[in-house]
């Protein structure tokens, strides 16, 4: 579950999840669902497979939605589906998405970077939280 909060001129994104793995599968649908509201809409026409090496699980976040968003950005690609898998050693993702179809996808808000900012990862009772600040 993932939901946005205000933060001054950014927009925080709160992620909850049983596991490590929807944990950043969620994260990532939700920073998309800052760009496209209606991500319902999307398409899984292309697969698009993301790596990324890292072991600390906040740098790797960082790292995991800054690609989403350069996959946004350079290939106008919005990807909605994620099947994500988090080791000690980084993340292996397959992605599902379409290009931009600006008559059928709405576009929300212009995310223009992912920010260390207020950035947590941490597990707790019920499972994991994540805390993001995009700049907008």
């Amino acid at each position: 579950m993932y939901e946005f909060f205000e933060h001054t001129a950014d927009l925080g994104l709160r992620v909850t999840a049983s596991t490590l793995n929807e944990l950043f599968a969620e994260a990532a649908a939700g920073l998309v669902g800052m760009i496209v509201e209606n991500l319902a809409a999307v398409q899984p026409s292309r697969t698009v497979e993301i790596k990324i090496d890292g072991a600390d699980p906040e740098y790797l976040l960082f790292d995991w939605l800054s690609e989403v968003l350069f996959k946004f950005e350079s290939e106008h690609l919005v990807l909605a589906r994620f099947d994500v898998t988090v080791n000690d050693s980084g993340l292996v993702a397959t992605c599902q998405g379409e290009p931009l179809d600006r008559s059928r996808h709405q576009l929300g808000h212009e995310v223009k970077a992912i920010t260390y900012h207020g950035l947590k990862v941490e597990q707790t009772a019920d499972g994991w939280l994540a805390e993001v600040i995009v700049d907008i």
